[in-house]
Formats: structure tokens, sequence, C-alpha cells
């Protein structure tokens, strides 16, 4: 009896371990990406990060010596082209404890913005990763590279219906 007791006590002892780290784990953004045509043969591509309360998220145009910026890679397809580099909200500029340095960062959402020139009359996934980084003021988590897609309409004559917007979540499911 007494060695049942002790069994169940170290398996307690030990189930509470594995909840406390499962705890530790912290996830504060959520990403969920968008395509909207803005004419016959451009679309805006949107990217949101969704950022919990307490946590900051670096811009793509910070200083050296510091945190890792915000970046974004799209990959090589010959159903569209980059028009111009990624564009940001207007970010917060301040002092970050962190990192002893003024910092441009973002609280609670961040949007980024991208658009395309689109080459193909069907519609094709656009994929691509991108790399961010998320701080407190007390503590700061590794850089995060996650991988996207989205869904993007073919070009064509303009119809109300072929300017709708169709979102991809992070999940992969589609929903117009």
């Amino acid at each position: 009896m007494k060695k049942f007791r002790l069994h169940l006590f170290l398996v307690s002892i030990l189930s509470l371990f594995v909840l406390t780290l499962q705890a530790q784990i912290f996830n504060p953004v959520k990403w969920s990406y968008s395509s909207k045509k803005i004419s016959d043969t451009e679309a805006e591509l949107t990217l949101k990060a969704t950022i919990e309360s307490g946590w900051h998220m670096y811009s793509q145009f910070i200083g050296n010596d510091g945190p890792v910026p915000t970046s974004f890679k799209f990959e090589k397809n010959k159903n569209f082209e980059l028009i111009g580099k990624v564009t940001e909200g207007k970010p917060i500029e301040q002092h970050d404890v962190n990192f002893d340095m003024d910092l441009k960062f973002f609280e609670n959402v961040a949007t980024f913005k991208q658009k395309i020139k689109i080459n193909s009359s069907s519609p094709f996934t656009l994929k691509g990763s991108l790399e961010y980084m998320v701080c407190d003021n007390s503590k700061c988590l590794p850089p995060e590279s996650l991988d996207f897609e989205i869904k993007v309409d073919g070009a064509s004559a303009s119809t109300p219906a072929e300017k709708k917007k169709t979102e991809v979540k992070e999940s992969g499911s589609v929903v117009e």
C-alpha cells in the first residue's frame, strides 16, 4: 500500500510539472492573410498580426543591434510580380527597456500590405514566409518563422463579383 501511495504521489508531482511547463509556452501573435483585387490586373495582399495585450511586435524598420525585425519573403511564381515593398501601419516609436534603445513596434494589431501584379487569368495560391519577434516589458520570445498561403483571383475584366475579398486563415481554410 505504501508503494502505491508513493507511486501515486510521484505521478501527481510529474503531472503537475508537465502542466506547469505547458503553461509556460507563449504564442501571443495570431496571423491572418487576405487578398483583395484593386484593379483588373492588381491585388493587395494583407498580412495581419493580432497581438495579445501586454506584448509588442517589432517593425520591419528598426536599427541594428536590436531585436529581429519583422520580415516577409514571397516564393517566386510566374502568376504574379511584386509591386514595390511591403508597407506597414504606423508603429509606436519609443524607448524599449528590453534593448535599451529607441525602437518601432506594434501593440494589439499590426497590418502589413503588399501590392502585386497578377499575370494569370486563373486563380492561384501565393506562398511565402514571415519572421517576427515579440517582447513584453520583461522578456522576449525567440524569433518565430511561419509559412503562409494566400488565394489570389486571376486577372480578368472588372465585375463586382471579382472585387470580393478572399481570406485565408493560418489553418489553411478559405473564407469568402
